[in-house]
């Protein structure tokens, strides 16, 4: 199969509005009032937001499943030449593609998250539930703080994706798999998601960010924009130095 930048824009547009639809939706089931799943606990998201991953994986695939620009940073960090083997090459055009397809299906999936919710969105009272459907935020708000966690999170991902990918494979997160990718996001929300809730993933906070400041949601309060830049410098950072750390630190297989 011939793979063009028409088709890494589906792929990623695609794969990450099914990622923020789902592990969006699983925040709204916990967090809104009257829902089925209403007090479901962190574990519940975490697992919740791990099966997302599994299937935005798994509708992206043709693109390399990267659904993070972090991703799509550590793979040219890491030295490679290829986003998709090797029919995609490292251009700042491709690179561009990557980043707005992932933006504008993370911002689509929260709007059907939104539109999933309607209703319990209306009875909600509290804005703060509201906004954590959309994004992430702190439990203790210190900026550098904050973003040393999402540079720890975000490196122990992209780190992993490359080295399952360290056989030749440019994009380890189609390379990875869905299952197992699935199991290190779980994994890191459980060990790492406390503080932040982990966003681990500039597009996924983002997107929904900004549908959450433009939909018309009842009594929502303020998007947090103060916050904002955190969960998107955090894992860029992290994706970066991933990148960097990968061919000095994980055995290069033949």
């Amino acid at each position: 199969m011939d793979i063009t930048l028409g088709t890494v824009f589906i792929s990623e547009a695609v794969g990450t509005a099914l990622l923020t639809l789902l592990g969006g939706g699983v925040v709204a089931n916990v967090l809104l009032t009257k829902t089925k799943g209403f007090a479901g606990g962190p574990l519940m998201i975490n697992i919740g937001w791990g099966l997302a991953v599994f299937a935005g994986v798994i509708a992206s695939y043709a693109s390399g499943a990267h659904l993070n620009p972090a991703v799509t940073v550590g793979i040219i960090t890491s030295g490679n030449e290829w986003f998709v083997d090797g029919q995609i090459a490292i251009t700042l055009g491709a690179t561009l593609v990557y980043f707005a397809a992932q933006l504008l299906g993370a911002f689509l999936g929260a709007v059907f998250v939104f539109l999933a919710y309607k209703k319990h969105f209306d009875i909600t009272e509290d804005p703060a539930l509201k906004l954590g459907v959309f994004s992430t935020g702190p439990e203790i708000r210190s900026y550098g703080w904050n973003l040393i966690t999402e540079i720890i999170g975000t490196f122990v991902l992209v780190f992993v994706i490359i080295g399952f990918g360290r056989n030749g494979d440019a994009a380890g997160l189609a390379a990875l798999g869905a299952l197992p990718v699935a199991l290190l996001v779980i994994a890191i929300g459980v060990s790492l998601g406390g503080p932040t809730g982990y966003a681990i993933n500039p597009v996924r906070d983002l997107g929904p960010r900004i549908a959450h400041a433009i939909l018309p949601i009842k009594n929502k309060g303020t998007s947090d924009w103060s916050y904002s830049w955190v969960p998107v410098v955090g894992p860029l950072i992290g994706g970066a130095i991933a990148g960097f750390a990968a061919p000095v630190l994980l055995p290069l297989l033949s």
